[in-house]
């Protein structure tokens, strides 16, 4: 194939269209404008890919191949620049709207994976018109021209940086529709309910009492006990996405920082006799079998302290356990008068924000057991699962970390499907409107049935961005990579 020069002439109408500016793409950030990135991660490698998205991106193709390129084809073209001089040699590929990722005409350019070269093409691809995209706007256009629902669009990035095979086959069950099914799933059941409620409403002067003979009320526990079971798995996929957070609690010199060393591997904290050495919180980012775990050391709780830096010490860590997924309650094996006060230190905290601690789990760390001499071993409570074990030798570590694992992902083999922080809040604003609902049915209050039903309907719609916010929309994107 012969060198194609580019740039020294207009040769056509497609080629003045993208090389005249009067005839160029609009202003940057219109609908009808045309982007290009290189969507390869930065640095050396064989293939290096750059892509482009738009009503003008065929006519780019053209030009930069010489010939009206074929549908779904990969040519075979040498890339040159606008005086000429050859930039690569790669293949390019035209995929037609709306068949396309974005649903707007799409070119892919395949070339070495070399920084220059990818940026000569870029620069070029740019002077024949294209602008260079924002990160994540393939996808955002994507989901704006109804490829992708939001949750699917999430799930995108959310693919791309998985840590682990089963972090990764959840984004990818989220990107199949999975979790969007669900959640529209239990939206048209809420519609369903909605139109019963309205229609109570409306027609008062029926004979049936629709808001009191029980089938309202027995629709609406079905919707209930199915969101239940959308947002338990939405947290355990959400666990899986972001991390188990881990929180360890227990009473001064109880080994606490001794057992954050030994899941971290290294000398991570100060460890001394003197009770009372840790009086911040530490943190440390752990990976197990490719699940990740934030663990937070915390200073040693006691009923009372007249050293101001522990009290502030023992707030912090009051305040951290409150956001916790599990928390690690470490107290020395044998120390029985020290598991009673702790296990009150909890409770009362516990009192006093039940909302913020109702769902975290409690793992009864009984720790040196080299002075107590008991065996390693796990014990499955009413109060919690206890684990007796030897933070400095190490005895009974293995089935913590497994423990932990499992906290993180769940049964991640039964189907689960990746989920965000943004859509756990909107199935617990919809849960917390759905309980009011039924507070509203069981007076008969018609009206604010239907009030509080509507609003839980629209937090279900924000999470495939059925209903949307441009903000949301702004700040979901944003957190993608340039050229996705």
């Amino acid at each position: 194939m012969g060198e194609v020069k580019l740039g020294l002439k207009p040769r056509s109408a497609a080629n003045r269209a993208v090389t005249n500016p009067e005839s160029r793409i609009p202003e940057p950030g219109a609908s009808t404008d045309t982007i290009a990135a290189i969507a390869t991660a930065a640095g050396a490698g064989g293939i290096g890919v750059v892509r482009i998205s738009g009503p003008f991106a065929e006519t780019i193709a053209a030009i930069l191949l010489g010939r009206p390129p074929q549908p779904r084809y990969a040519h075979l073209a040498r890339f040159a620049d606008a005086v000429g001089n050859l930039i690569d040699q790669g293949l390019l590929m035209h995929f037609p709207a709306p068949r396309s990722y974005t649903g707007e005409h799409v070119v892919e350019l395949q070339v070495h994976g070399s920084a220059p070269v990818l940026a000569a093409l870029l620069e070029r691809i740019c002077e024949l018109g294209a602008r260079i995209a924002r990160p994540g706007e393939f996808t955002e256009r994507a989901f704006l021209n109804g490829k992708l629902d939001l949750a699917q669009a999430e799930a995108v990035a959310d693919l791309i940086a998985a840590g682990s095979q089963t972090a990764a086959r959840a984004a990818l069950r989220s990107l199949d529709g999975e979790f969007s099914r669900r959640v529209e799933a239990l939206r048209h059941g809420l519609l369903r309910l909605r139109v019963h409620v309205e229609a109570a409403i409306d027609f008062p002067e029926e004979e049936i009492d629709f808001l009191g003979d029980g089938q309202i009320a027995a629709a609406l526990a079905g919707v209930r006990a199915e969101h239940a079971a959308l947002l338990t798995e939405s947290q355990r996929g959400q666990r899986l996405r972001d991390g188990l957070h881990v929180v360890i609690v227990g009473p001064p010199n109880a080994g606490k920082s001794s057992l954050l060393n030994a899941l971290a591997g290294s000398e991570r904290a100060i460890v001394t006799a003197i009770a009372g050495t840790t009086r911040d919180l530490l943190r440390e980012a752990l990976r197990i079998d490719g699940v990740e775990i934030s663990l937070v050391d915390t200073a040693g709780l006691r009923q009372h302290s007249d050293d101001p830096i522990e009290t502030e010490g023992m707030r912090r860590a009051h305040l951290e356990r409150q956001h916790a997924d599990m928390l690690l309650a470490v107290i020395e094996d044998g120390d029985h008068a020290a598991l009673l006060e702790l296990k009150q230190t909890l409770a009362d905290v516990s009192r006093a924000d039940v909302a913020a601690v109702a769902t975290t789990k409690i793992v009864w760390v009984h720790n040196k057991i080299d002075q107590s001499h008991n065996p390693a071993r796990r014990e499955d409570a009413s109060d919690g699962t206890h684990l007796w074990l030897c933070a400095t030798s190490g005895d009974g570590l293995a089935e913590l970390r497994e423990l932990l694992k499992v906290a993180a992902t769940g049964d991640a083999g039964a189907g689960t499907f990746s989920a965000r922080a943004r859509h756990v809040a909107a199935l617990q604003c919809a849960g917390d409107q759905l309980e009011l609902a039924h507070q509203q049915l069981e007076i008969g209050a018609g009206e604010l049935v239907a009030e509080e039903l509507r609003v839980a309907h629209e937090a279900l719609g924000a999470i495939t961005g059925s209903v949307r916010s441009d903000d949301v929309l702004g700040e979901i994107f944003a957190s993608f990579c340039i050229g996705k």
